[in-house]
């Protein structure tokens, strides 16, 4: 059997996994086989098929065949050479070199290496909330205590009490976490939140919306204002009028205005400097 039928057949036994591995995964795990077993030698590449849910973000797993059949790597590597922290009473948006952005809460920080772009190991201590960049090349980790988060690109909350509890809440995608000395994994989905403290692990589900139902446009207005720090002013004329929306507590503001700015026909102007939101 020559290389080319051989690797067709790899490929079509590599397909036969366990259904509860996505394509993506799939995919990703047959790339990471291949490179290491026929090195450059050229296969046609055939696109996994998969369906991307309407989000902000989107969010391929990493981790499975080849990656899963290995031990997760848990030690937290990392040259601190960037160390971010937030001594404000608010929160603080911080752009990291790959692009990804994290919400990082009061009294809390962020330390990574100088190679951040090519080695996405990122650890963190107290509160934040982070959107990553999609790079499937390369996984992005959050690193807080004994847990380590593993994605390519989503949404979600990493949270260290003063207690010592870990707590990851999935706004979107999916993610992997692992406990460092431990061999189990655990795959979350969105609305679902891990923890771990005392060595015990949990998942539970938590309520990663905010409804408004037939209430005011201003009750949307001062959710805005307490959530995101932006004062927001509506015409008088529309201060009774009634909404009934649902929104992700983490749903980007732009998205949120310009949602408010279609449903009632208006038009809006967002002031950076001044943190000002005002609908005419």
């Amino acid at each position: 059997m020559d290389k080319e039928k051989l690797d067709d057949e790899f490929e079509k036994l590599w397909n036969e996994a366990p259904s509860s591995h996505s394509d993506e995964i799939k995919e990703a795990s047959w790339e990471e086989f291949h490179s290491k077993t026929f090195g450059a030698q050229k296969r046609k590449f055939k696109p996994w098929r998969y369906y991307a849910a309407a989000s902000v973000l989107l969010f391929i797993l990493v981790g499975t065949g080849i990656y899963l059949n290995r031990t997760q790597e848990t030690e937290n590597v990392i040259l601190a050479s960037n160390v971010i922290e937030n001594t404000t009473t608010k929160i603080k948006h911080v752009v990291l070199p790959d692009n990804s952005e994290v919400a990082l809460s009061p009294k809390s920080k962020i330390s990574y290496g100088n190679n951040f772009a090519l080695n996405r190991k990122i650890e963190v201590t107290g509160e934040a909330y982070f959107q990553v960049k999609k790079d499937k090349q390369h996984p992005f980790q959050v690193f807080c205590k004994e847990t380590t988060t593993t994605v390519l690109g989503t949404c979600f909350t990493v949270k260290e009490s003063q207690e010592k509890e870990v707590t990851v809440e999935l706004f979107e995608g999916s993610v992997q976490m692992n406990v460092k000395g431990q061999d189990q994994k655990w795959i979350l989905k969105p609305g679902q939140k891990f923890t771990y403290g005392n060595q015990t692990a949990s998942v539970a589900e938590f309520n990663r919306f905010v409804d408004f139902d037939n209430q005011k446009l201003t009750a949307v207005g001062a959710y805005i204002e307490e959530n995101y720090d932006y004062k927001v002013t509506i015409p008088e004329e529309y201060s009774n009028q009634k909404i009934t929306v649902r929104i992700n507590k983490k749903e980007d503001l732009k998205t949120i205005v310009e949602l408010i700015s279609e449903m009632y026909n208006l038009n809006f102007e967002i002031n950076e400097d001044l943190k000002q939101i005002t609908f005419r």
